[in-house]
């Protein structure tokens, strides 16, 4: 979420594999987090998230002329159609409290960023399908955040974010970091049905969390830690629950992912076309994998790649596969859209 008291993308983003954590130092981990991501999202003034309306910055707000055509295949800059309709959510994001209007508004107006498009997004009834693009991807982003955090679903109830070696769903950076609801955000924490799941639909949503990583650190989006997280987590409910395909779910949430991490996805796309794979050919599945989206596996394939100039930095948060950092380092590097 951006804000400028509010810049933490993944602070307490943690690999579900690690072995042998102690309670301890996991609880200190969770306190770092959210303290870290706080400050972030608060006194960073739009560095690496800032999508301005001049349209001069892509999503991370690094200055490029024009992109390769390679890039182009990955992150068009015309934008993706996903296969959703966002309808009024905006609306009753705010009507159940999960988004406070007045302080998300002012959020954007404050950055000369509120667009007639974000305004219809929030505000009114949106029928037509939902178009993601290097300028609204970081939008588009906080808004799946909300919808994730909100709805009431079983991954939320009962999945890895209520493990009581985590100290409780609230310690988390897509949870306590949350600060555009009103009153306090776990009073939202899958609390609100803002539409429900088929017992099949809901089936298709934990296979595919469960198979979507992102390189900011080990864990895939059925433990949705960070803002990212819990974004794709809202948008892959959203599309089961009108009707989208698996195998349109796996392209959309790799578009998606691609506009929320550039670099990371042109590196792999770059691994894949040395290895005689075009972009259009990949399996969407197998590079959301752990193997390719993952904190450890994209290390792995971005070193065996020639470095690419950069649209977005490391790993999206400038730390280690999701470890604490200093504040000063996120605030330098960036870490929330």
């Amino acid at each position: 979420m951006e804000n400028q008291e509010y810049k933490n993308h993944q602070t307490h983003s943690r690999n579900s594999h690690e072995k042998n954590d102690s309670l301890s130092a996991s609880i200190a981990v969770v306190i770092a987090a959210i303290v870290i991501f706080g400050l972030w999202m608060y006194t960073q003034d739009g560095q690496d998230s800032r999508n301005t309306i001049t349209g001069n910055q892509n999503v991370l707000g690094r200055q490029h002329n024009s992109l390769s055509a390679d890039e182009e295949a990955i992150i068009p800059s015309n934008g993706v159609i996903l296969p959703v309709s966002w309808g009024n959510l905006g609306a009753r994001l705010i009507k159940s409290g999960v988004i406070d209007g007045e302080k998300f508004m002012t959020l954007y107006e404050e950055r000369e960023q509120f667009s007639k498009e974000y305004e219809n997004l929030l505000l009114k009834d949106n029928n037509g399908k939902i178009k993601i693009t290097k300028d609204n991807a970081g939008y588009l982003l906080n808004l799946f955040w909300a919808l994730g955090l909100a709805n009431k679903n079983n991954i939320l109830d009962s999945g890895e974010m209520t493990d009581s070696r985590y100290g409780g769903a609230g310690n988390f950076a897509s949870t306590g970091g949350w600060t555009m609801s009103v009153g306090d955000p776990m009073n939202h924490y899958s609390q609100h049905i803002f539409f429900s799941l088929t017992q099949e639909q809901q089936v298709l949503v934990d296979k595919i969390s469960k198979g979507i990583y992102r390189p900011c650190c080990g864990n895939s989006a059925h433990f949705p830690d960070c803002n990212h997280g819990m974004a794709m987590l809202g948008l892959l409910e959203l599309m089961a629950s009108q009707g989208v395909s698996e195998q349109d779910m796996w392209k959309t949430a790799l578009a998606v992912n691609s506009y929320w991490f550039p670099d990371t996805y042109i590196t792999i796309a770059t691994y894949m076309k040395n290895k005689g794979i075009e972009w259009k050919d990949v399996n969407p599945q197998e590079v959301l994998g752990v193997n390719y989206s993952s904190g450890q596996g994209f290390a792995n394939i971005s070193s065996q790649v020639v470095p690419v100039g950069k649209l977005q930095g490391g790993s999206g948060c400038g730390v280690e596969f999701g470890q604490p950092a200093p504040v000063q380092q996120r605030q330098q590097s960036g870490c929330g859209i």
